[in-house]
């Protein structure tokens, strides 16, 4: 698998990180139990992290070979 490819794959999982996180997002703006929305809310919360680094990810895969992109200093060794 070449790095291009994964960047597609990268850029999926963001699509449906972000569909889920509208979807824990949604239910607790529907839930009537204080406790229930704020579980709910941390739950989304949990995910920006990792919906933020597979953006990333999805960027610097697909443009690791492009001389004139600036790679991510988070992901240089």
């Amino acid at each position: 698998m070449t790095l291009l490819e994964m960047s597609v794959l990268y850029a999926e999982s963001a699509d449906k990180l972000r569909g889920r996180i509208a979807q824990l997002r949604a239910a607790e703006r529907a839930e009537t139990d204080p406790e229930t929305a704020r579980r709910l809310r941390q739950r989304a919360e949990s995910l920006r992290p990792l919906l933020r680094e597979t953006r990333e990810l999805a960027v610097l895969t697909a443009k690791y070979y492009d001389r004139s992109y600036h790679k991510h200093e988070k992901y240089t060794l």
